[in-house]
């Protein structure tokens, strides 16, 4: 079991946060830690918080290094698009010569930046920097073309 002190001041701070944090994933550090602090065996921390032995070690480790404030910080693998560094320069390019066809913005990425994605990247990419689909209009077949 690793020994930590805890100050009052903590212990206040992580009874507090352990339900009034607005992250549950902060809430759930908040509720182990407070656990520790209360002498509670580490087996019996992890089957209360439903959280494995490491993750339960992590946590300790972040307030051993930060204390409470360490514990708020939420720390998720967010991967970003090859396009972010040119997404200005794209938007100005798509929003002058609007793409017909999804193939046809791919191709043209791929002729500005370099960077060869999938149709279904390039969906999400135009999505991302506030483009929709264009919905095409019919002309029925008996209809007068001069008017």
């Amino acid at each position: 079991m690793i020994k930590i002190f805890f100050t009052e001041e903590d212990i206040k701070m992580l009874r507090y946060e352990r339900f009034h944090y607005p992250h549950s994933h902060v809430q759930r550090k908040m509720e182990a830690l407070y656990l520790k602090s209360q002498g509670i065996k580490h087996k019996d921390i992890c089957r209360l918080t439903g959280i494995s032995s490491n993750t339960l070690r992590n946590y300790i480790r972040e307030y051993q290094q930060g204390g409470v404030v360490a514990l708020k910080k939420i720390k998720f693998y967010q991967p970003q698009s090859k396009l972010k560094q040119y997404s200005a320069t794209l938007e100005d390019y798509f929003r002058e010569h609007p793409p017909a066809t999804v193939k046809e913005a791919t191709a043209k990425i791929e002729e500005l930046t370099g960077i060869k994605l999938s149709e279904n990247s390039v969906r999400v990419f135009l999505k991302s920097i506030g483009m929709k689909p264009r919905k095409v209009g019919m002309i029925p077949a008996k209809a007068d073309a001069e008017k």
